[in-house]
């Protein structure tokens, strides 16, 4: 099976740079680690040793996450033990982000509400700010800029909601104590679900629709895909030419478009061809690929012939607003072809295009 990338733009231009291995082509990889290089103990297939050499051919390599349960340290440590060479200063987490953006807003020394892990406490003591888990503990600066309490000052001066698997009622009731008083929200994350090695699970986003139901207001969200999380990426790797790479539409492709950098979507992790091929603007990627094999090896772009686009051995065309590919060949290049075709229409007959059994007839 072939592991080319096929950049599925719509003008026939190789996103890839010099048309050499996009590890070449671009300086730092921001990887996402949840359904990219890992899925809970486990390392994804191809991923150790793709890594090793993208490495070796000269590409800086993040480890760039929305879960702020653990710290840079622990996750660091989880790769090492997987077989990735990391140091701490190369994971970003949306803890880092959310730190950030709270500590431009409340004054130095404030107390932050946490709920969510280590990794958020250790992210606010690094912006020296003091975490706390009552809704009721002092700020100890005052009525300070983003206070947020009705009284003086009383109270954390903001809240950062993060994933943590042992987070619980109490944990969200206080967080909806302070959010009700006017408290400044923070969410690291927004993500609906988590990839666990027995399924999918509720994530952070899940959890904060709870404090969301119950105050009726809306956090400023850190991570992926708003931009604290990216900016934050940028600031601590000095990328110059990033490639985002990741497994989500909706957080890693949609936060490529935001920061306006190239994105590379492999199918490993949450993201079926289905939901590819269903994919509004914001959320398409630069490159598709199986896994991260496509790192090492050119881009290759989905070309017009005539009415259809053509990769590998396969064509795809829509017709009276039906999808339809011929050929054979590597699976991969019939959804790039696929794909390309799709995104050619505009955007509202893309979105009524019938792909049919397109899918399996590609062999998914």
């Amino acid at each position: 099976m072939s592991g080319h990338t096929s950049a599925v733009t719509t003008d026939g231009s190789d996103a890839g740079g010099d048309g050499g291995a996009l590890a070449r082509a671009y300086d730092v990889a921001l990887l996402d680690l949840d359904g990219v290089v890992y899925t809970g103990a486990r390392a994804v297939p191809h991923a150790v040793e793709v890594l090793a050499e993208a490495r070796e051919r000269g590409m800086g390599l993040a480890f760039v996450t929305n879960n702020a349960s653990r710290t840079p340290k622990a996750v660091a440590e989880h790769l090492v033990e997987l077989g990735v060479p990391a140091q701490p200063e190369d994971v970003v987490t949306s803890a880092q982000a959310a730190a950030r953006v709270v500590a431009e807003r409340v004054p130095e020394g404030a107390s932050v509400l946490v709920v969510g892990g280590e990794g958020l406490e250790v992210a606010l003591r690094e912006r020296g700010l003091r975490p706390v888990r009552s809704a009721d503990s002092g700020s100890g600066s005052g009525s300070g800029a983003g206070s947020g309490s009705g009284s003086g000052g009383d109270g954390p001066a903001a809240v950062v909601q993060g994933f943590a698997a042992d987070v619980g009622w109490a944990a969200l009731a206080e967080a909806s104590y302070a959010v009700a008083r006017g408290v400044f929200w923070v969410a690291s994350n927004a993500d609906l679900t988590i990839p666990t090695e027995r399924g999918i699970a509720p994530g952070n986003g899940a959890l904060v629709g709870v404090v969301r139901a119950a105050t009726g207001v809306e956090p400023v969200v850190a991570g992926k895909p708003e931009l604290p999380l990216h900016r934050e990426t940028i600031l601590r790797t000095g990328a110059r030419r990033p490639l985002v790479v990741g497994d989500r539409l909706d957080t890693d492709i949609e936060g490529a478009h935001n920061g306006g950098v190239d994105s590379l979507l492999v199918l490993t992790g949450v993201t079926t061809p289905e939901a590819l091929l269903a994919a509004g603007a914001e959320q398409r990627p630069t490159f598709v690929a199986e896994d991260l094999r496509a790192l090492l090896e050119p881009a290759v772009t989905a070309r017009r012939d005539g009415d259809a686009w053509v990769c590998g051995g396969w064509s795809a065309r829509v017709v009276d607003g039906a999808l339809a590919v011929e050929g054979e060949g590597a699976r991969i290049d019939g959804l790039r072809a696929a794909c390309a075709a799709v995104w050619a229409e505009d955007a509202e007959a893309a979105a009524r295009v019938d792909t049919g059994g397109v899918v399996r007839r590609l062999g998914w």
